[in-house]
């Protein structure tokens, strides 16, 4: 099952990264549509699930650390320049446009760390359908600022695969450092748990309360939000009726 999970999440940031080789530009809106949705269906998951599990071990630290992830979100984006959020930025050299370290860096860091809270049981399979949707525009932005810099198509396939692995490796450590573990490092897992939340509730919101370009896109948008925040209440009402039975 956890193969499965891994391949879930490797094959949506890949596959979502390779598709700047063959789909038109003018797609960005309904990628935009798409983060809109993953922004508003990762949003409720911290709210119904994560946040909740964190705050069961009653240690008075736990909002400290989510603070401490919001707070790490916002220097990790001033590498990667809201790629997370669908943004795409080519900065130039005096030789040309550079290969942009510090944005794979980020990029990678925050892939590797939003899987993390996989490890949690209740919101395991929500959790995965969030970041993999959410995975296919930011690689879809980093597969652009790639080929925009003029990274050759086979060292940006090299780049993207990369990417898509932070995640799954990031989902295996979960597996060894989660609750039901004997590891030393699984007494630390609820301070993990929070700086991931304070991850996702910057990404989420930054996405939700971003300008939208007009009215008739600002529907849409509103649409998408409502469906990713329907959908993830809708399961964990769900959940609950299953638990109750």
């Amino acid at each position: 099952m956890e193969l499965i999970k891994s391949l879930i999440l490797f094959s949506s940031a890949f596959i979502g990264g390779l598709s700047v080789f063959f789909v038109q530009k003018g797609s960005n809106r309904r990628l935009k549509l798409i983060l809109s949705f993953s922004g508003a269906y990762l949003f409720a998951i911290c709210a119904l699930h994560l946040m909740p599990e964190v705050y069961e071990s009653h240690n008075p630290l736990v909002g400290v650390f989510v603070l401490v992830g919001f707070a790490f979100q916002i220097i990790l984006e001033q590498f990667s320049e809201g790629v997370e959020h669908g943004h795409i930025h080519v900065h130039q050299h005096h030789h040309g446009p550079a290969f942009p370290y510090g944005l794979m860096i980020s990029l990678c860091l925050h892939a590797f760390l939003e899987a993390l809270p996989l490890a949690s049981s209740a919101a395991q399979n929500e959790l995965l359908f969030g970041i993999a949707i959410h995975h296919i525009p930011a690689a879809f932005a980093l597969g652009s600022i790639l080929l925009q810099s003029h990274v050759s198509k086979q060292k940006t396939i090299v780049m993207l695969v990369l990417f898509a692995i932070m995640s799954p490796m990031g989902f295996i450590l979960s597996q060894n450092l989660g609750p039901a573990t004997s590891g030393v490092l699984s007494q630390y897992f609820d301070y993990i748990m929070a700086v991931v939340i304070g991850i996702f509730l910057h990404i989420s919101t930054t996405i939700l309360f971003e300008a939208s370009e007009d009215h008739k896109f600002n529907f849409y948008k509103t649409i998408a939000i409502f469906l990713g925040a329907g959908i993830a209440i809708s399961l964990f009402f769900s959940q609950q009726g299953a638990h109750s039975h």
